[in-house]
C-alpha cells in the first residue's frame, strides 16, 4: 500500500499561483510542512537553518498576498530564503541547496525571477528596495516594493541610511517589514501595542484622521493652531505607549509588532499595510530556529547547520604516476578559525593590552571563550564592520591592542574606515582575515579573494599568512609587537600541523620581517606559494619526485613587505618559477611578485602566476572550487610537465 505523502499541501506548491489557491485555514499546516522539509535537507546539505525556519509563515503570507512576479521583495542577508525558494518553483532542486551545479544558499537573480538580487551581505536590502520603488515612479510603474531586514541588520549603518533617505520621500511605495527574532521584545509591549495597530493602520482610522485635521484646519483664525496642539498631543501620548517611535521620527508609518508566526495575524497587517502609499514599516516578531530541535535553548539559534559527512567515491586516477596524490587532500584536525581562538587566549593572558573586536560574528571567528574568558575586553560591534574597524582605531589610539576578526569579504565594507581611521594614524590594528580565499558552499558572495589586491596598495600595512596552526600563532604575536597596522589571512577549513605538511620535516625557521621560508630544496623550478597554498606545493613537489622532476619549494610568509632578494635569488638560480596563491589572481601575491621583479630588471626564470582566476567564482564545495580554479596539486604537477615542452610565460 502506498504510503501518503509527508506534505501533501507542499507537494500542490510549484508556484506563488499554487500557494494562493490554497484556502487561508490550511496556511498553519503548509507551515508545518515546509518546516519539515527545510530541516530535512538541510540537515544534509548543510546551510543557514535558524533564520529560514524563523520566517516561514512570514514568507508564506507575503507570496500569498503579493504578486512577486511583478512586486519586487528583497531580502536583507538573503540566507533566510530557502521558504521562499520552496514556494518559488525550486522545490524538485532544493536538495542540491549549496552544492555544485545546484541552487545557491542565497537569494540569486540569477536563478529565479522571483529573486530581486544575489544577496549574501546584511544592511543593503533597505537601500536596494527604495532603489527600485523611486525608478518604477520614475518609470510610471504600480508596484510594490517590499524588503525584509532583521534586527540585527537594521543597526548597519547603510540600513539607517535607506531608512533616513526613505523618509524623506512621500511619493514612494516602500515596505520596510522588521524580522525581529529578539525574545525579549515579545514580553514588553503586549496587547495594547496590538490594539493601536488595529486602530493605526485600518482604512477608515486613517480616511478619518485625514478627515479631522481638515475640518478642525478650517475653523476660522485658530484652526491651524489648534490642530497643531492637539496633534502634538497625540505624538506624544502615541510615543509613550507605541515602541516604533524611532521610525515615525525617520518619516515611516509604523505598525506592530506583530507575532510573526501568526499566519493570520500576519495576512490582516500585511493586507492593511498593502493598501498605503508612502513607506511603511511593518514590525514583525520571530523565533530564528523555530522548530528546529532544541534550538529554544540554543545561544545562536540554530544559525547555521553542518551537512552530514558523505563517503567520498574513489578518485579514478588519468595518470596514476602523475595525477594520485602521495596523501590525502583533507585531513582531521583543528580549523584555521580554533587555531585563531586559541592565539587569542594566549595572547590575552600574557597582555593586557590585547582586545578582541568582532562585527556580529563571535562563533565564526573563534572567540566565544575569549568572549567568556575576557568578558571586558571583548568587543561585538553588531553587523557594522565600518564601526567596528573605527572602534578599532580608537582603543588602538588609547593604547590598547585590538585584533579586529573580521571575514575577508566582509572587510570590504568597512574599507574606507581601513584607510581614514587605520592607515592614515598609523595605529596598531591586527585584521584577522577568516574566510581569506575560496570558501566553498556560500558561493561567490562570502568568497574572500581580494583582500590581497585592496589592502597592500595602502602604505604602511604588513600582510601576512601562515602555512599551518602553529605559524599563525608566531605571526598574531608578531603582529602583536608591530606599532602599525597589518592584517593575517587564512582560510576556511582545517589548518595543517607543525611535522604535519608533505616533505617538510619540522625545520621550521624563525620568523623575520618580510622574509620567506625555504621547505625544501629542488633544481628544476620552484614553487613561491603562499599561505595555505604551501601544503598544495608540497603535496606537488612530492608527486613530481616520482616523475624525476624536482623542485624548490618556498613559503612567502609576507606580501608585504615582499622578500625581494629573497624573490631575485629564487629567479635567478631556477629556469621556471610558479607563484601560488588562494585569491585572485590580479592584485595578489603573484602580481606583487611581478612588480617587483620589473622593478629589479630582467631575471633568469620565467615566472608564471596560479591563483583564481578572473570571474565569479559559483557555490560548490572548497576542493570542488580549487579544483575549478587550478589550484590542487595536480596542477600545479601538470604545468611543470607542460613546461617540458613549453617554457613558462612571465
Amino acid at each position: 500500500m502506498e504510503q501518503p505523502s509527508p506534505t501533501p499541501l507542499l507537494d500542490l506548491v510549484d508556484s506563488p499561483d499554487d500557494l494562493k489557491k490554497i484556502p487561508r485555514e490550511q496556511l498553519p499546516a503548509l507551515c508545518a510542512e515546509l518546516r519539515k522539509v527545510i530541516l530535512d535537507t538541510v540537515s544534509v546539505t548543510g546551510g543557514h537553518l535558524g533564520s529560514g525556519m524563523g520566517v516561514v509563515e512570514l514568507t508564506v503570507a507575503l507570496h500569498y498576498l503579493f504578486d512577486f512576479a511583478r512586486d519586487r521583495l528583497v531580502w536583507d542577508v538573503g540566507h533566510q530564503c530557502y521558504p521562499h525558494k520552496l514556494l518559488t518553483g525550486r522545490k524538485a532542486r532544493f536538495h542540491t541547496l549549496r552544492q555544485k551545479g545546484g541552487l545557491s544558499g542565497f537569494t540569486s537573480r540569477w536563478e529565479s525571477p522571483y529573486d530581486a538580487y544575489l544577496m549574501g551581505h546584511a544592511g543593503t536590502a533597505a537601500s536596494a528596495a527604495l532603489g527600485i520603488a523611486m525608478g518604477d515612479r520614475m518609470r510610471g510603474e504600480q508596484r510594490h516594493a517590499v524588503a525584509v531586514v532583521g534586527d540585527a541588520a537594521m543597526g548597519c549603518g547603510v540600513a539607517f541610511e535607506a531608512m533616513n533617505h526613505a523618509g524623506s520621500l512621500d511619493e514612494d511605495r516602500l515596505l520596510v517589514v522588521l524580522n525581529d527574532n529578539r525574545w525579549s521584545i515579545a514580553k514588553t509591549v503586549g496587547a495594547l501595542s496590538r490594539h493601536l495597530n488595529k486602530l493605526r493602520s485600518g482604512a477608515f482610522y486613517n480616511r478619518a484622521k485625514e478627515a479631522m485635521h481638515h475640518l478642525i484646519q478650517s475653523i476660522p483664525l485658530v484652526g491651524k493652531d489648534l490642530d497643531q496642539k492637539l496633534g502634538d498631543a497625540v505624538e506624544t501620548v502615541k510615543h509613550m505607549v507605541v515602541p516604533g517611535h524611532i521610525f515615525e521620527e525617520l518619516g515611516f508609518r509604523y505598525f506592530g509588532p506583530v507575532d510573526g508566526h501568526d499566519v493570520k495575524g500576519l495576512l490582516e497587517a500585511l493586507d492593511s499595510t498593502k493598501k498605503l502609499d508612502g513607506v511603511v514599516l511593518l514590525h514583525v516578531l520571530t523565533e530564528k530556529g523555530k522548530g528546529v530541535p532544541g534550538s529554544e535553548d540554543r545561544y545562536d539559534r540554530a544559525h547555521a547547520a553542518r551537512p552530514q559527512a558523505k563517503k567520498k567515491p574513489e578518485k579514478v586516477p588519468v595518470e596514476p604516476a602523475v595525477l594520485q596524490p602521495a596523501v590525502p587532500l583533507s585531513r582531521p584536525g583543528r580549523s584555521w578559525t580554533e587555531w585563531f581562538g586559541e592565539g587569542m587566549l594566549h595572547l590575552a593572558e600574557r597582555d593586557p593590552r590585547v582586545v578582541a573586536i568582532t562585527a556580529a560574528m563571535p562563533d565564526g571567528t573563534g572567540l566565544m571563550e575569549f568572549r567568556d574568558r575576557f568578558p571586558e575586553r571583548f568587543v561585538d560591534a553588531g553587523i557594522a564592520e565600518q564601526h567596528a574597524v573605527a572602534l578599532a582605531s580608537g582603543m588602538a589610539t588609547a593604547g590598547m591592542r585590538p585584533f579586529c576578526a573580521i571575514y575577508s569579504t566582509f572587510l570590504q565594507r568597512g574599507y574606507d574606515q581601513v584607510f581614514q581611521e587605520i592607515v592614515l594614524q598609523k595605529v596598531p590594528v591586527v585584521f584577522a582575515l577568516d574566510r581569506g580565499g575560496l570558501v566553498g558552499e556560500d558561493g561567490m558572495t562570502h568568497n574572500g579573494l581580494y583582500d590581497l589586491a585592496f589592502l597592500r596598495c595602502l602604505p604602511g600595512v604588513v600582510l601576512m599568512a601562515p602555512k599551518d596552526g602553529p605559524e599563525l600563532h608566531e605571526m598574531m604575536a608578531f603582529a602583536l609587537s608591530l606599532d602599525g597596522p597589518s592584517a593575517i589571512r587564512y582560510p576556511r577549513g582545517n589548518a595543517p600541523n607543525h611535522g604535519e605538511l608533505l616533505g617538510w620535516h619540522g625545520r621550521r625557521q624563525p620568523l623575520e620581517p618580510g622574509r620567506m621560508e625555504i621547505l625544501r630544496e629542488g633544481q628544476d623550478g620552484a614553487v613561491l606559494a603562499y599561505g595555505d597554498m604551501v601544503q598544495v606545493a608540497l603535496e606537488a613537489a612530492a608527486l613530481l619526485d616520482k616523475r624525476g622532476v624536482h623542485v624548490e619549494v618556498v613559503n612567502a610568509r609576507f606580501c608585504k613587505p615582499l622578500d625581494g632578494r629573497g624573490i631575485l635569488a629564487l629567479c635567478d638560480r631556477h629556469d621556471r618559477v610558479v607563484t601560488l596563491e588562494d585569491h585572485a589572481r590580479i592584485g595578489g601575491f603573484g602580481s606583487a611578485v611581478l612588480e617587483c621583479l620589473s622593478a629589479h630588471g630582467p631575471v633568469r626564470a620565467h615566472v608564471q602566476v596560479m591563483g583564481v582566476p578572473d570571474e565569479l567564482i559559483e557555490h560548490m564545495s572548497r576542493p570542488q572550487t580549487l579544483d575549478y580554479c587550478g589550484l590542487t596539486a595536480e596542477h600545479v604537477v601538470e604545468r611543470f610537465l607542460a613546461e617540458r615542452q613549453a617554457p613558462l610565460c612571465r
